[in-house]
């Protein structure tokens, strides 16, 4: 007999059992002005196809009372929930663990369906998954409106400017959406943020979100944040105002979506001429990094008159410390025309 179908006759024998979470677990204030998390005191939908108490006993031993750091990982339970990863029981484990930022986030949420193992709110790629490693095939429930997960355009309206994939020497880890500056720009899934930070130099104002189903969706050059690192979010909630900060070229979304830090082509998700999801259902395989496993390939230049660090750097999307390191010289060697210099 399969697991689910073990658990549901297990339900039926004891039906009249109920979940008393705050007997067993402190409650938090929720106070949306600094970061906690709330959550609800009512058991999930679902949560009668496993043993949701023992599922957060075996998350508390692992995670209560850690102060989680950029360099730690949190050890992954192996659970019911993790067995069957196109399944959407989604259990609350009402263990709040302390991260860097001083924000209280649900432990269910560090683990994110066993997905994740970390919490950084400072870099969007802070995994060490080598897609070149990569063999299985993982199917991704994206929504169920059964269990009351459903999804959202990131935009009212979406109509591509420019396409994921490479621009002349670096790779556009996203799809941009046209847009106009003020116009609401909502979470596609349910998830909870991860990231809201600025770079000058790219995404402008954005927002990273984890989401239940495993993926991770950002959202770039925003002209306002409307969410907190540790936010929980509904699809379809407005996380930022859609602009033209950074390094963009007028007002629209640049819209990624990633898997343990990867990208993965919005298309293959989002039919976004008629702006809707394609199949509840993405499965996720090799095939879905064979860009990211060619950018990993070495790239070299070869040097040219009127070539300095900053002008190859600025040609290539990479930075001149990278560079230097890769090559081992310093920002005052001096560059012999005809030398070649590893870039990535």
């Amino acid at each position: 007999m399969i697991l689910k179908e073990r658990w549901f006759l297990v339900f039926l024998l004891c039906s009249s059992i109920i979940f008393d979470i705050t007997a067993q677990h402190r409650k938090v204030d929720k106070q949306n002005n600094n970061g906690f998390v709330e959550q609800s005191l009512k058991a999930p939908l679902g949560a009668d196809l496993f043993d949701a108490d023992q599922y957060r006993n075996d998350l508390e031993k692992a995670t209560d009372a850690l102060i989680f750091k950029d360099d730690l990982n949190l050890k992954k339970r192996l659970s019911l929930v993790s067995e069957n990863t196109d399944t959407f029981i989604w259990a609350p484990t009402h263990v709040m663990v302390e991260v860097a930022e001083k924000v209280l986030i649900d432990s269910i949420w560090i683990t994110a369906y066993e997905h994740y193992g970390l919490w950084d709110s400072h870099k969007i790629n802070s995994y060490d998954f080598d897609p070149r490693d990569f063999k299985d095939t993982i199917p991704v429930n994206l929504y169920n409106s059964y269990y009351g997960s459903g999804w959202s355009a990131p935009l009212d309206k979406t109509k591509i400017n420019s396409d994921f994939g490479m621009r002349r020497y670096r790779w556009h880890h996203g799809t941009d959406l046209k847009l106009n500056v003020g116009d609401p720009v909502r979470s596609v899934f349910d998830g909870i943020v991860r990231i809201t930070s600025y770079d000058r130099y790219g995404y402008g104002h954005y927002v990273v979100v984890r989401h239940r189903n495993g993926l991770e969706t950002l959202y770039g050059h925003l002209s306002k944040k409307e969410v907190k690192v540790g936010q929980e979010v509904s699809a379809g909630d407005i996380i930022g105002l859609g602009g033209s900060t950074g390094r963009s070229t007028g007002p629209h979304l640049h819209f990624e979506i990633r898997y343990q830090g990867l990208s993965i082509n919005p298309i293959e998700i989002f039919d976004f001429d008629i702006g809707r999801i394609k199949a509840p259902t993405y499965n996720i395989t090799a095939q879905s990094f064979d860009h990211e496993i060619k950018m990993r390939e070495a790239v070299f230049h070869r040097i040219r008159s009127g070539d300095n660090l900053s002008v190859i750097a600025r040609r290539y999307g990479v930075r001149v410390s990278q560079i230097t390191r890769l090559n081992g010289i310093s920002t005052s060697t001096i560059l012999k025309i005809g030398r070649r210099l590893q870039i990535q």
